[in-house]
Order: structure tokens, then C-alpha cells, then sequence
């Protein structure tokens, strides 16, 4: 049963007021704070008060001030299910995919379970719970962390929840509180679709694929009848796919990354069939078929790490940007929202996709998409850097709940064949010593590093892990230590380097880096933007003296502007103007410099692809619409004559 299809209300309280008559012994009913409103489930508490007329639009000017209170407040998600709807059988489970927040459900007024990860599934049993005429299930968030934003001390948080909500440099204090995936209840008869391994190869030399497969046992259950449409349909017995079956010599073709070749997927079916030969349950999904190599840049210093992917026997310059939410409250993201980005950032020749460790596991929509429009996924763990300490926490409870955590994300995306590697995160590395490079990377010899290498060495072996990003001795390229091979896979600039434009192409053409997986620049937001979301709004000067620049004021770029031209800017638009520009400038440079350089370097990463939140100037390469900036449509022309020289070459 799918309950996005009931009609939910939402109502919120002062903390623990709602505990009054949520027990069968009382009977008192505390009246709510904020009186029931409708809800999307999923969606997200800030979206469902903002319909409401409760809430001002955050995104407009500073009113994200002015929905601070919310997170403050209990909230519960409510709805009633006649009897009649479970005609087909006793509910037996809950399953919630995305509770974002702390709290606990209950089931007529029972406690069935809590929760206390945001980032993993949680089942809750109801088969103990006496129906009624009408069943009411309710969804509390009642704990939320109060601050796991940066700057913050990484080695001391212990609350899985999305960090960049708490305050990043790209986005104010927009915390979500809601259910941001499905909610759906089994009943009697349920059978585990969900826990199928499916795992794809791909034989170059024989031009063949290899599937392998595991599906555990089901009561009641016989025999499974595999499908991969054009390809194979074979029956096995229960216990036969219980143990693992392997298929190979299968005749497919390869998927490949998007300017590489095509995206070839195959319609992929199971069936659980009883004694009598009636399916009791199915599950449908796309396969495709890969193979990936790791080789040494050309030339590599002794010890380094492999940069360069092959893949199905092709070495692929990796480009593309760091991904991160689409919106704060990513609960309510449609799948036509991530649709529109995603093909927007095939069109500018983009291949890999890096998901940022400060945010979650995006939705399954999203690695579907990545699937179909040929893109390489780099997936973080939920780690990140918070500033004064960018550490992971070595508590052994919190180890045991993030290894938990990436069993979860393993098991729930290793079938999608966009997925490319598993990282522990972001920026994760010793102490900052005031030097110029600050602290270093950490590598596999960190505790919590370990384990959750571990756990990718045993749930998905065929994929790479690395501990983080960046990686290697050094973690930005410092242009005094060219040369020393001490730059693998490094992080910044996020300005354009030096004080010159001379100085900076002087930095890139002997830059020796064997990856970048974060390079920016900052660039403003286009005018109708800074119109729509700062009306009335003086956005001069541009400084930390502006409240509207001061939320983001590591983009403040005035100096070069004041360089340039002599002057502070006269009107926004002309530092509007000045700023795109310059970015673009900045990033074609960079660019220019990885793409002459390739195999020298694997690839090239922005920081950042798109906004979230609608900064006057941000790195993001699309606007907070998703339109493009100047220097997306600059790299758009670049990579589009780099890919058509590339199929000339390999045709030659």
C-alpha cells in the first residue's frame, strides 16, 4: 500500500506537549500550536506551512530568519486508513524510506518504534496492533540536533542528519523536518524485493555480459523467473538463488557515460512464484552492463593513486560537477525537478556526477536518471569537513551506526550502473597547522576510515573506495610544490589564482595534479534573480557591510572587480555582468589546462553545479532556476568541440 495516495495533515507543537492523551491511559487532547494543515508525503514540513500561508518564502531577501522557529517545534505527520483498505490482508509493515529528522511512530495511539537517522530506511511492525474501523498512523519528529552546520567540530557530531541545512557557505540555516522519501505498508504475504543483490560486468574482449544474483528466501515461495528482456529468461528454484547464481556470456552491449557512447539499459524483472505457479511478487528495474579499470596517470610520481578510468577498455577524461540538493528541503524535489538539472548538465558534455558527503543519499530517481543519461556517480558516505575540525568521529557506537549507514546505501544503489565509487567523504583530514595547505588528507589507516572501507570491500567489491576527497599527500595544489609529485587528488582553487591573469595562467600551465574533483570560481546570480528574490533590496555595496552578501562572504569578488575597473561597481548589474564574466574566464582557463593535460590528469570536477538556495554570488554554474551562467554555456562550447574531436580521433 502506497500512502503518498492518502490525504495526510500535519499540526505542530511546543516539545512534548503532544505527549498529553498520545497514550491509551489518558484522555485529554492538548490543542496544537500550528492546527492541522494539509501535507505531501513525501514533503517536508517547511513546504506544507508555506502552502498554508504560515510561513513567509525563505528564499526571498533574509525572511530564512523568520522560519528559524520551526525547527524548534515538534511536528507529526498524520493519517487515518479505514479497515475496509486492508481487506487483502493484516498490515504487517511500515516502511519508511527517508524520515529526516528524530522522532517515533505510532499506530492507534501505540509506540511501534523510533528513529534516528535520516539517511537509512526504517521498518515498524504493526502486526501487534489491534485494528480499528479507522487506524491512524502518525509520524513524530520530536529531537532534532540543535547546530551540525560549519563551522562545527566534525569529530564531535553524532547526529545523522543532513549538515548542509545547518549552515554551509552557500546556503543560511534552512533546516528540513519531514518524510522526504515513500511510505508504504506491507501486509500479510510480504516478501523482500527490496533485499535482491544484482550485480553487472561486462566482458570487452568477449563482448559479453555477466550477471550475478542473489535473492533471499521467502516463505511460501517456490521457484523465481529471472527476465533481462532480450537477453535471458530463465526459472530457478528458491533455493538455488538463495545460495547466488551466476550468469555469463550473456549477449548485451556496454553502457557507456554520456560522450563516450551510448547509455544501454535492459528491462530487468523478478517473479516469486508459490507452489501453484500464481506470482505473488514482483520487482522491475534497468540494468546495464560495465567494466572498470583503474590506471596510473601518464606520468604518475611513485606510490600514487590510479586517475585515469577505462572503461569497457576506453580511457574517459572525467568532467563534471559536485552535486548537491536541488532545494533545502529536498523532501519536496520532483522527479521532473531532478530530470530538468540532470539533462541540463548532459547538454553542457558533463560525464561524472561527485555527491557531496554534507548532504544524503539521493533519491533512487536520482541514480535512475544517472543511468539513462550517462553519468559516472561518485558517492559519499555522510562525512564532511566542518572548518575548525574536519576529522571523522571515532566513538565506536557512532563507527557501528555510520558502517550500518553504508550498508544501507550500498545495498540500495550497487545495481545501478552509473554508480562508479564509494568515498568516506568530504574533505576529511588531519588538523589545520597554519600553513598554506592546511591540514592533510586522511587515508585508510583512520579508524572510521577503515571500517567503512571494509564494509565496501564487502558489500560491493567490484567498485573502487577511496577515504576521501581529496586524496593523496597535499590537499590543494600549491604552485610552490610543482613538480614535487606531491599533488593527487586535490582540492581548489575556488578563485581564480594569483594575483593576475598572467599569474594565473602561469598556475595552470604547470600544474601537475592528477585529479581535481573540486576546482571553482565565484560568479553572481543573474539580474532577474537578484530582482525576483531581493525586491526593494539594496544589493550595494557588495561587501560584508551588505547583509545580503554577508551570508555568503566567501563570493564576495569586489577587489578584482576594483582591479579591473578602477571603481567600486556603480549598479549591480554591472558587477552582475563583470562576474559571470570573470567566471567564465576563470573556469575556461582551468578547464583548457586539464583537457591539454589529460592523461596527465584523470579529470575535472566544479564546485559547484547548481544552487540551492538563491545566493547573490555563489561558485554554482547554474542559477538557482537551473539556468546557466555564462561560463556553464563557455564550457558547453569547449566540451562540446573536446567530445567531437574525440569520436573524430577514435574513429581515425
Amino acid at each position: 500500500m502506497d500512502l503518498s495516495t492518502y490525504q495526510w495533515r500535519l499540526t505542530g507543537y511546543t516539545p512534548h506537549s503532544w505527549k498529553i492523551g498520545r497514550t491509551l491511559e489518558e484522555d485529554i487532547e492538548v490543542t496544537p500550536e500550528v492546527a492541522a494543515v494539509p501535507v505531501h508525503v513525501p514533503g517536508s514540513v517547511h513546504g506544507a506551512l508555506l502552502q498554508a500561508g504560515h510561513l513567509p518564502d525563505w528564499n526571498v531577501g533574509l525572511n530564512a530568519r523568520a522560519c528559524e522557529w520551526v525547527d524548534h517545534r515538534d511536528w507529526i505527520y498524520s493519517v487515518d486508513i479505514p479497515r475496509t483498505d486492508f481487506a487483502k490482508g493484516r498490515p504487517r509493515r511500515l516502511r519508511c524510506l527517508g524520515l529526516d529528522g528524530f522522532g517515533r511512530v505510532l499506530f492507534n495511539r501505540q509506540t511501534v518504534g523510533t528513529f534516528r537517522n535520516g539517511f537509512v530506511p526504517h521498518d515498524f511492525d504493526l502486526s501487534q496492533v489491534e485494528l480499528q474501523d479507522t487506524n491512524t498512523i502518525e509520524i513524530i519528529f520530536d529531537d532534532l540536533p540543535r547546530y551540525i552546520g560549519t563551522p562545527c567540530f566534525s569529530s564531535e557530531i553524532h547526529d545523522f542528519k543532513a549538515r548542509f541545512n545547518y549552515t554551509w557557505d552557500w546556503m543560511p540555516r534552512n533546516v528540513q523536518t519531514g518524510i522526504w522519501d515513500s511510505v508504504t505498508i506491507a501486509c500479510d504475504g510480504d516478501i523482500d524485493t527490496e533485499g535482491v543483490t544484482i550485480r553487472t560486468g561486462y566482458d570487452a574482449e568477449q563482448s559479453s555480459g555477466e550477471l550475478r544474483l542473489r535473492v533471499p528466501k521467502a516463505e511460501g515461495i517456490q521457484t523465481l523467473r529471472l527476465t533481462v528482456e532480450g537477453v535471458v529468461e530463465q526459472t530457478f528454484g528458491a533455493d538455488t538463488l538463495a545460495d547466488g547464481v551466476t550468469l555469463e556470456g550473456l549477449a548485451v552491449r556496454p553502457w557507456f557515460c554520456n560522450g563516450l557512447g551510448e547509455q544501454m539499459l535492459y528491462s530487468f524483472s523478478i517473479q516469486w512464484l508459490d507452489s501453484d505457479g500464481e506470482v505473488r511478487a514482483s520487482r522491475e528495474d534497468r540494468v546495464g552492463f560495465k567494466h572498470v579499470d583503474w590506471r596510473l596517470c601518464e606520468p604518475s610520481p611513485q606510490g600514487a593513486d590510479p586517475w585515469i578510468c577505462v572503461l569497457n577498455g576506453q580511457d574517459v577524461f572525467q568532467v563534471g560537477v559536485n552535486w548537491t540538493p536541488i532545494r533545502a528541503h529536498y523532501a519536496d524535489v520532483t522527479e521532473a525537478d531532478y530530470r530538468e538539472r540532470l539533462e541540463t548538465y548532459r547538454g553542457i558534455g558533463f560525464n561524472v556526477l561527485r555527491v557531496w558527503g554534507g548532504a544524503f543519499l539521493e533519491k533512487d530517481i536520482f541514480y535512475r536518471l544517472c543511468d539513462e543519461l550517462g553519468f559516472l556517480v561518485w558517492q559519499e558516505f555522510p562525512l564532511s569537513s566542518s572548518g575548525p575540525d574536519n576529522q571523522p568521529p571515532q566513538r565506536p557506537d557512532t563507527i557501528r551506526v555510520l558502517c550500518d549507514t553504508a550498508r544501507s546505501y550500498i545495498r540500495r544503489r550497487r545495481h545501478h550502473v552509473s554508480l562508479l565509487l564509494w568515498s568516506g567523504g568530504n574533505e576529511l583530514m588531519t588538523a589545520m597547522d597554519g600553513s598554506r595547505g592546511g591540514g592533510l588528507p586522511l587515508g585508510i589507516e583512520h579508524p572510521t576510515l577503515a571500517a567503512l572501507g571494509k564494509v565496501c570491500s564487502e558489500q560491493d567489491p567490484d567498485r573502487r573506495y577511496i577515504p576521501t576527497s581529496p586524496s593523496g599527500p597535499r590537499f590543494r595544489a600549491d604552485a610552490e610544490a610543482f613538480g614535487q609529485g606531491l599533488h593527487w587528488d586535490v582540492h581548489g582553487p575556488w578563485k581564480m589564482p594569483g594575483a593576475t591573469r598572467a599569474e594565473a595562467q602561469a598556475y595552470w600551465d604547470r600544474d601537475d595534479a592528477l585529479f581535481r574533483s573540486e576546482t571553482g570560481a565565484p560568479g553572481c546570480s543573474s539580474i532577474d534573480i537578484l530582482k525576483k528574490y531581493y525586491p526593494g533590496c539594496d544589493l550595494l555595496p557588495v561587501s560584508t557591510e551588505n547583509p545580503y552578501w554577508r551570508r555568503t562572504f566567501a563570493w564576495i569578488d569586489e577587489k578584482n572587480y576594483v582591479a579591473d575597473h578602477g571603481h567600486v561597481p556603480e549598479s549591480i548589474e554591472d558587477y552582475a555582468r563583470w562576474s559571470q564574466a570573470h567566471q567564465a574566464e576563470a573556469l575556461i582557463m582551468a578547464l583548457d589546462s586539464a583537457l591539454r593535460r589529460f592523461p596527465a590528469i584523470g579529470g575535472f570536477i566544479l564546485w559547484m553545479g547548481h544552487d540551492s538556495f538563491p545566493c547573490p554570488a555563489n561558485t554554482s554554474i547554474l542559477d538557482f532556476h537551473g539556468k546557466p551562467k555564462p561560463a556553464a554555456l563557455a564550457i558547453r562550447d569547449r566540451l562540446s568541440r573536446y567530445w567531437e574531436e574525440s569520436r573524430v580521433s577514435s574513429t581515425v
